[in-house]
């Protein structure tokens, strides 16, 4: 399969020209909906790696719903899908992060290219926020061990490499992680 999609559209024959047009090219529809609530529990439930959403649906709109799912990052990428092209709603898409749009009626050759790019971009994207987060995680890691060295020389009497070694040690006695253990000297201190 070359990636798992939602389509979410109000009109049950476009979901099924959609999903006909997706099976072709060997991708997975693990899902569809009628309006945008239907929609983020999809997603909620399938982390699909793309949403083909309708913009104008009952209850919840698609633009409504594409915030919602990509603040939750419920999916990596959507594609919206419109009978009209306006600027307004283009300028919400840029602004909610939106990886594709398209204009009714859809076309297999526009669907399909569409369709691989924006599963791949984000997929990247996703590879890179992860990255962002292990790197912040590190980052904070280490300024928490810094600051828990600062205690333990003053209150200790050590120098900075002895402190640094006392939370090693601790660390490996404990078998807990060394941020685990100088938060605890952090927290002590505050």
């Amino acid at each position: 399969m070359n990636g798992r999609i939602v389509i979410v559209d109000d009109e049950p024959i476009t979901r099924m020209d959609i999903r006909g047009m997706l099976e072709a090219e060997n991708y997975n529809v693990v899902g569809e909906a009628a309006d945008g609530i239907e929609a983020i529990e999809l997603c909620k439930t399938h982390h699909p790696d793309l949403v083909i959403m309708d913009i104008s649906m009952p209850l919840l709109d698609g633009l409504k719903a594409s915030k919602k799912i990509l603040a939750e990052k419920y999916a990596k990428a959507i594609i919206l899908l419109t009978a009209y092209s306006d600027k307004e709603n283009i300028e919400k898409a840029k602004k909610y992060g939106i990886s594709g749009y398209l204009i009714k009626p859809i076309m297999e050759k526009s669907l399909t290219p569409m369709v691989e790019v924006a599963i791949a971009t984000g997929t990247k994207a996703r590879e890179y926020e992860v990255s962002l987060e292990k790197l912040t995680k590190k980052l904070s890691d280490r300024k928490l061990i810094e600051k828990a060295k600062g205690i333990i020389m003053i209150e200790q009497n050590l120098s900075e490499d002895q402190a640094y070694q006392l939370l090693r040690e601790l660390s490996m006695n404990k078998r807990c992680p060394i941020a685990e253990i100088a938060e605890m000297f952090v927290a002590a201190d505050d």
